[in-house]
């Protein structure tokens, strides 16, 4: 699924900083367009679903609920 997505761009210092509008992401780059793209992997990489490393034991407990 695609979605799109405002950003605003802005200079500091040397480098361009782009943070997306909707969603509390951000990224740099030393371009414009390096920015953008580090912007798009960063919100690609934020919709990921997490995949774990170790998957935990699951234990099922009884509770007496009143």
């Amino acid at each position: 699924m695609k979605r799109t997505f405002s950003a605003s761009i802005v200079q500091e210092g040397d480098w361009y900083v782009a943070q997306c509008l909707e969603i509390d992401v951000a990224s740099q780059g030393e371009t414009e367009a390096e920015a953008l793209d580090n912007l798009r992997e960063a919100l690609e990489l934020y919709f990921e679903e997490p995949h774990p490393t170790i998957t935990p034991p699951v234990e099922h407990i009884e509770v007496t609920v009143r």
